[in-house]
């Protein structure tokens, strides 16, 4: 029987063994925290996003896309970890709703407007998980945490793409 600090060996048969996360892996994967919010953590996490967001400079392609590949990679490890004391896709994961974000506003214009209007879009998707974002949401594991918010975050990019594209909204960025 393995310690209260070690893992199982998946195939010994064993049930899954809840071990705390250390520090840093829950405070990354939580968002800096938001995950651990009482209510709407997810909305929480993609408030911290937005937050990262607005420091300036950060809407720089070489700077988001580097940030996201970190975070993508480093969250698809932590989520797994998370996950292995909390349960599936668990909701004090909120990394995944912070990449969202950044995501979802990649190449728009930087303004309240555009972010505002990013928020409300992909929490509709989040929740609602078109295809194939909810496949990967039923998935195992930290890819699938992850991968679900990034195809999210690629659906409301295309929506505000578009929808900043046409004259009358471009006065709003």
């Amino acid at each position: 029987m393995p310690s209260p600090t070690e893992s199982p060996n998946p195939n010994s048969g064993l049930a899954a063994v809840p071990v705390e996360p250390p520090f840093l892996v829950k405070a990354f994967a939580s968002g800096l925290g938001s995950g651990y919010s009482p209510v709407a953590s997810g909305t929480v996490g993609s408030l911290v996003g937005l937050a990262i967001y607005f420091i300036p400079g950060f809407e720089q392609p070489y700077y988001i896309m580097t940030a996201s590949v970190v975070v993508f990679l480093a969250g698809i490890k932590a989520g797994g970890i998370m996950e292995l004391r909390y349960g599936h896709d668990p909701s004090e994961v909120t990394i995944d709703e912070v990449l969202g974000m950044w995501f979802s506003l990649f190449l728009l214009p930087k303004s309240i407007a555009v972010a505002t209007a990013g928020f409300f879009i992909f929490r509709v998707l989040d929740i609602l998980k078109p295809f194939p974002a909810k496949k990967f949401d039923e998935a195992k594991g930290g890819f699938g945490i992850m991968m679900d918010d990034v195809i999210v975050a690629f659906y409301t990019n295309l929506i505000l793409q578009a929808v900043f594209s046409i004259p009358f909204f471009k006065q709003f960025v």
